[in-house]
């Protein structure tokens, strides 16, 4: 909270007269239990929704004024409210989600407050911005080559004689100095301070423009979307094409509909920062980038963003999953792309799945909701065999272009060479795509050089302090790292254990690595790396994308990030290094997103004229999910997983709940998950698993012990948890984590 909302010293009194004000509830953006009551002076007016400032103790909070008082405290002993902010009220619609994601995962409503009050700042007018502007002193300083003049000084004055006056950061950046420079001039008198403009929305974009032409197929898909947006009301439509088939041109139609109809739309995506295509595609459709919402966003365009959208000004935000909590005005339409995607669900904090929770906004708002995936989940896939969804279904790709074909190269019988990771079939077809002058792209779920580092003379492996987790390294940084916990430390030259020099040997592949061979192999080949460590920001995706889109990348390796959305006409070649990757480790949808991922990598080859190939490197060519890729045959595929996991009751057809306990050590940490055993829940349709040290027994520091509550899906899951956490004390060295419907089982 900025300093105006949590200062210290006196604070109001209780009103002279409790005749005199009104009760009411307030939120705080806070952990804690509830709503507190404060009283409204009758001049004040307060609505449920608005913003104001209340006392806390010695403290000015912000908070959002919630409704009716909920206590029975004498209004003698409340506090006033001490202002209403100049912003406008929070909608009935998102004070209801608040309430609802809070309910649903057990977390203190004013932690899902803080989520949808992310800009606090942006709750007061926007300030005028200082500039600078290069005085007539300066002028003639940097004219004459005053002896005042520092390189950074003089380099400030350039800037100014180039352009217009700036703010001093903007200033600094651009003469490559700090701010203290520009301020330094400012004592001087070489610049001069002026007020400038707020910093201004980008246009919006333009739904009259025309959009691309539509098969007839994507025509009749399109109108679908356009008379749901029409019709208004609440509706999910899952919008379920293989990959090249047109999806997102789709959904435009749509979003364009209800633009038209004067209202804002919200495109979820699973990681905005890696979505350049997605971008540029949206422009070209519509003459104007969507306003987007990211953790890699500067503070400023922040908070014009969630002003903008809460006045609506602002029409469509593209986002990560925060986004679903910014403050729209006019919400008219959601749009989930890549619905299946495992980043949707954020596992820190209030722990919530951002698909679900979309469906849950646009229940509350009345509104369409439309679910995007070549390989949809199957949750959503049941859903839709229940009638509570409806599907679109588009089963062949756009235009000339077909679908890859996909192979299976049997790992037991075609070895690579040692300390080699590419079968010679993948050297072979690399040899004929780069002779034939396309591109390829080799594909392996794992960052970095190589995922353990031992040493050869005594077996010692490099182990993160803080997490149960080896470290990894990263050849191309010189440094080796935790993924958990982002811990970092270089190579040591002896090793920690026995004491030998240079004994470190890395053992198996990572993607630094693949790039290695392939230098080898492959000398003339133009190489990159795409992998979240290797992508600082949304403007380095953005720039690697267009070297790819170029022609001037001809092997593109990488990690999951290359998996969404990417249309590369030129790429015909995919290679999958190790297919069987993440079939291990008990995970319950491991199977699932196994086959969802290798479908979003292989779709990424032959989506234009030129016919693609897909190889999947495997040792277990005979698994359902290898065979379900080669023959294409997504619906057996899930129907043979739907009915494994309705045999056992796994979600969707049953519920799922994790309790994660942690302490500073062993021993807090197993005492509390004896007293939470002690106190389980005992009743019909209820099985509790554990407790049981996590696969991450340690990570970040604290030690961790898992329950798993498995419940008929009858039951009322949250009920059952909020009994169970009501009878035990935890102390508070230890904290417990709740995780309703769980994606994780580390």
């Amino acid at each position: 909270m900025p300093d105006r909302y949590a200062s210290s010293g006196a604070v109001g009194a209780p009103a002279a007269s409790a005749r005199a004000a009104v009760r009411l509830s307030v939120l705080l953006p806070l952990p804690l239990a509830g709503v507190y009551d404060y009283l409204a002076p009758r001049g004040l007016a307060l609505q449920p929704g608005d913003f104001v400032v209340v006392p806390l103790g010695n403290r000015q909070i912000l908070g959002v004024a919630w409704g009716a008082a909920t206590g029975d405290v004498a209004a003698a002993r409340l506090k006033p409210v001490i202002e209403r902010l100049p912003a406008p009220p929070m909608r009935e619609e998102l004070r209801r989600l608040v309430d609802w994601v809070a309910s649903y995962t057990l977390a203190p409503a004013g932690a899902v407050l803080r989520m949808a009050i992310s800009v606090p700042d942006a709750l007061e007018p926007a300030r005028t911005l200082v500039g600078y502007a290069l005085s007539e002193r300066g002028r003639a300083a940097l004219a004459a080559s005053a002896e005042s003049l520092t390189p950074a000084r003089r380099r400030v004055l350039e800037v100014l004689v180039e352009g217009p006056p700036a703010p001093a950061a903007d200033l600094a950046r651009r003469a490559g100095c700090g701010a203290g420079v520009v301020r330094g001039l400012a004592t001087l008198g070489l610049v001069e301070p002026l007020d400038l403009p707020s910093r201004p929305l980008p246009p919006s974009p333009d739904w009259r423009r025309p959009g691309p032409s539509l098969s007839a197929a994507q025509r009749a898909a399109a109108d679908d979307l356009v008379a749901k947006v029409a019709q208004g009301g609440f509706s999910v439509t899952v919008l379920d094409g293989v990959t090249g088939s047109g999806k997102t041109e789709i959904y435009f139609a749509a979003i364009a509909a209800a633009l038209a109809r004067g209202k804002q739309v919200l495109v979820l995506l699973p990681e905005i920062a890696l979505s350049a295509q997605f971008l540029s595609r949206f422009c070209d459709r519509f003459g104007a980038l969507p306003a987007q919402w990211h953790s890699d966003l500067g503070h400023a365009e922040r908070r014009a963003t969630w002003r903008g959208v809460a006045e609506g000004r602002v029409t469509v935000v593209a986002g990560a999953r925060s986004a679903l909590f910014l403050p729209f005005a006019d919400l008219g339409l959601i749009v989930v792309d890549e619905e299946h995607d495992a980043s949707f669900k954020q596992e820190d904090g209030v722990i919530y799945h951002a698909r679900d929770m979309a469906v849950v906004r646009a229940s509350l708002a009345k509104l369409p909701i439309m679910l995007s995936s070549a390989t949809p989940s199957l949750e959503t896939t049941i859903n839709v065999e229940q009638q509570r969804y409806r599907r679109i279904h588009l089963p062949a790709r756009h235009g000339a272009a077909q679908l890859p074909d996909i192979r299976v190269i049997d790992m037991r019988r075609a070895r690579p060479e040692r300390q080699r990771f590419l079968a010679p079939p993948v050297v072979a077809a690399l040899a004929e795509t780069l002779a034939a002058g396309e591109q390829a792209m080799l594909f392996l779920n794992r960052r970095g050089y190589a995922p353990l580092t031992l040493c050869r003379g005594c077996g010692f492996r490099l182990q993160c302090p803080n997490c149960t987790a080896w470290l990894v390294e990263h050849r191309f940084h010189g440094r080796l790292q935790c993924h958990h916990c982002g811990h970092g430390e270089p190579l040591p030259p002896l090793c920690p254990n026995c004491g030998e020099a240079a004994s470190f040997a890395a053992c198996g592949p990572g993607v630094e690595r693949l790039a290695e061979e392939m230098a080898a192999r492959f000398p003339a080949a133009r190489v990159a790396v795409m992998a979240s460590d290797t992508l600082i920001g949304p403007h380095a995706a953005a720039a690697l994308v267009e070297s790819v889109e170029k022609h001037e990348i001809d092997v593109l390796i990488g990690t999951q990030v290359v998996a969404k959305g990417h249309h590369f006409p030129m790429l015909t070649l995919v290679g999958v290094v190790d297919a069987d990757l993440g079939l291990s480790g008990g995970d319950l949808r491991a199977a699932e997103r196994t086959y969802q991922l290798l479908h979003q990598v292989a779709g990424r080859a032959g989506r234009a004229e030129r016919p693609g190939i897909v190889y999947l490197q495997t040792y277990m060519p005979e698994h359902p999910v290898m065979r379900a890729l080669i023959a294409d045959d997504r619906d057996r595929f899930l129907a043979a997983e739907a009915e494994a996991r309705r045999a056992y009751g796994w979600p969707p057809f049953g519920r799922l709940a994790a309790l994660i306990i942690s302490g500073t050590d062993d021993e807090s940490a197993d005492l509390a998950a004896r007293a939470f055993a002690r106190a389980q829940p005992h009743m019909p349709g209820i099985e509790v698993l554990g407790p049981a040290p996590a696969p991450l027994a340690v990570l970040r520091g604290r030690h961790r012990r898992r329950f798993l509550l498995k419940t008929k899906r009858n039951v009322h899951i949250q009920a059952v948890l909020r009994e169970w956490l009501a009878k035990v004390k935890v102390p508070g060295s230890v904290r417990v984590q709740v995780d309703v419907d769980p994606y994780s089982f580390l």
